[in-house]
């Protein structure tokens, strides 16, 4: 048997496994007043159904009153009217075999949303900087205040073992209002709960002897927090080991081990360009100094490496946050041995943090349109069988190609290519994008097991199509690298990020490459790292727009320490034989040297096809960046869609 299925304890809590959900926020899943909605339910069902051991919930306030939080949706347990659909998901999670933690927040505090500002006001433990607008600062909270969060805690304790929940988890990480308290960047308070690190984790043991007081002597508690912050003025190792060993001491029965804060949110929230497991090594150095058990997170998701982590000893535990958004019945296959089945998360943050902080609805997933519509969505078989011609093979069409084989329709995919991928395969050559790979096998892999007759170098035409005559048409043809009409883009030296990526091109020693969006970045980030000088050339203001917070800062941090050289606010106006011309905001001109010039501004839609068919065959619907160039959560859920409804 695998050590990752092996049972295991917490406190006197037994789990069926070593697999744990970990808690992530749920936006839109969530009710307005912090119930757990249906659909929640459905969510984290989905989860225990997968075969994970224990589930951790998102945050759930323990107080209302003190911070206000409107701009994200926070589950609650002040008070009793919570308790009933706890208790329908704990019974429900326990059908499954699973056991249900339910992570306890204090607040927010310096990093609470503009909107919850806007309303009420930030606190922290001290007058510190607002984190979104440094010129703001926030109120301190008063003793008596403090006081009133520990006995929230109480009551939140006895409201979850009253509604059938098995543990409870302390959320003291990544920079909220409990892991400001114990950090003496955040907490420079006078009174009791500040001064020393004694001082500073005070409010932790108070809201641990309160919840042992609302729950129990032996109700199981987990703290997670971050070891350090990789912060300057945050918390360091040798700290974070001293608190592990306090927190120990005053009855703690798991440490869920993490890092990072706001100001680092890529440790926390570790993008693509983190590496798998970038967190373990924090988790084994604090099983080396505390007996209890260990629970590693950070990029986990890949079954051998989470094997081996157990396996050496460096975890007792293994959580899995994203890679359950993607798949929720990773353990199941990873125990069946269907690696080739589980559909990868591919850290792009599109469906699930980016919804919740940006645009405010429930968590989803990029690769899995179900997550968080887990009923609504379900695939079911077509009334009626059809015969359905997918046109591409990028992750457009491949995910329609998969849902309409699942629904029963008899499926052929063209693609003009030698192989499946699309767009996908320059995305995935970047060692730090290896991931895409993995959708790419996963997708293929999943249409050939389920019979799609799949034609390579099969160019479409409307003859064709019409002389096939299928019942539906799916239009994926995807989109192509703009060429700017700059002076002298003929010429060899300029290559298209598309066409280096897949190795059409060699780059010289010195590159610039022109846009500095996403794959603008990524490019110049790849040729860095194989030892190219580099410099991006972008027109508008900033850089790297078009990605979500933590994995923008990760990425420029990753530019700055590859010594790669970023103009904003800049115009090409030739590509020449040495280089570029170049002139500023202000019109002021210059040269820049480089063997290669490299194309990133954008795609094109391939339309052409699309608009040939029209009037021709009776049902032609476009999917993917043929409709309009997107990301991968645009193309698979249009995919999706599309194929669930035909």
């Amino acid at each position: 048997m695998l050590n990752l299925f092996e049972p295991g304890k917490i406190g006197k809590l037994q789990i069926k496994n070593r697999i744990v959900m970990a808690p992530m926020g749920i936006g839109g899943l969530a009710e307005p007043d912090g119930t757990l909605s249906p659909e929640g339910i459905d969510y984290y069902v989905a989860r225990a159904k997968g075969g994970v051991g224990l589930i951790i919930t998102g945050s759930a306030r323990v107080s209302q009153e003190i911070e206000y939080s409107g701009g994200v949706r926070l589950l609650a347990v002040n008070g009793s009217t919570y308790i009933a659909r706890l208790s329908e998901l704990a019974e429900r999670l326990h059908n499954f075999g699973a056991k249900f933690a339910v992570q306890l927040i204090a607040g927010m505090g310096r990093v609470i949303d503009l909107a919850s500002l806007r309303k009420g006001g930030a606190v922290a433990p001290s007058p510190v900087p607002y984190f979104w607008d440094s010129s703001i600062t926030v109120r301190e909270l008063t003793t008596e205040e403090v006081e009133r969060l520990v006995r929230a805690f109480e009551l939140g304790a006895e409201i979850a073992r009253a509604s059938g929940v098995d543990a409870i988890e302390i959320n003291a990480h990544n920079g909220y209002l409990a892991d400001q308290f114990q950090t003496a960047l955040w907490n420079r308070r006078t009174d009791k709960y500040g001064g020393g690190l004694e001082g500073r984790l005070r409010f932790a043991m108070e809201v641990i002897k309160g919840i042992r007081k609302g729950a129990g002597e032996d109700f199981p508690i987990i703290y997670r927090f971050g070891l350090t912050h990789y912060l300057d003025g945050g918390r360091v190792v040798e700290e974070g080991l001293e608190i592990a060993k306090r927190l120990e001491a005053e009855g703690v029965d798991a440490f869920h081990i993490d890092a990072g804060c706001y100001e680092t949110r890529y440790w926390a929230s570790p993008p693509t360009t983190q590496p798998p497991g970038c967190m373990v090594d924090l988790a084994e150095m604090v099983k080396k100094v505390v007996k209890v058990p260990v629970i590693a997170v950070g990029k986990l998701g890949y079954p051998d490496l989470a094997e081996r982590v157990l396996r050496e000893g460096k975890a007792d535990f293994i959580a899995l946050g994203r890679a359950l958004l993607a798949d929720p019945e990773w353990p199941n296959k990873v125990r069946e041995g269907r690696l080739g089945d589980i559909r990868p998360c591919i850290g792009c943050y599109e469906g699930c943090t980016k919804r919740l902080f940006e645009e405010g609805t429930y968590i989803s997933c990029a690769v899995n349109p179900m997550t968080g519509r887990e009923r609504e969505f379900t695939i079911t078989p077509a009334a009626k069988k059809k015969s359905v011609l997918v046109v591409g093979g990028g992750p457009a069409g491949m995910e329609a190609a998969r849902v309409a084989a699942l629904r029963g329709h008899r499926v052929t995919l063209w693609e003009k290519g030698d192989t499946l991928g699309g767009n996908l395969i320059p995305a995935s050559i970047p060692g730090f994008k290896q991931d895409y790979r993995s959708l790419i096998n996963y997708l293929s892999t999943q249409i050939k097991k389920l019979g799609v007759t799949t034609r390579l170098k099969q160019q479409a035409t409307p003859q064709l199509i019409e002389e096939m005559n299928p019942d539906v048409v799916l239009i994926a043809t995807g989109a192509t690298p703009i060429i700017l009409g700059i002076p002298g883009v003929e010429k060899d030296k300029v290559v298209t990020a598309t066409d280096l990526l897949l190795g059409r091109k060699e780059a010289g020693d010195s590159v610039v490459v022109i846009g500095g969006n996403l794959v603008g970045c990524e490019t110049a980030l790849y040729l860095a790292q194989k030892g190219k000088k580099l410099t991006i050339v972008e027109i508008l203001d900033s850089t790297a727009r078009d990605m979500f917070v933590s994995s923008r800062m990760h990425l420029m941090k990753l530019l700055a320490e590859s010594n790669v050289k970023i103009l904003t606010r800049t115009n090409v106006l030739e590509i020449t034989d040495e280089g570029i011309t170049i002139a500023d905001e202000h019109g002021e001109r210059g040269t820049l040297d480089a063997d290669t010039v490299v194309l990133a501004v954008g795609l094109k839609s391939n339309d052409e096809l699309l608009k040939a068919l029209k009037h021709k065959v009776p049902k032609v619907y476009a999917i993917g960046d043929c409709v309009e160039p997107h990301k991968v959560i645009n193309a698979i859920w249009e995919g999706f869609h599309t194929a669930r409804l035909i």
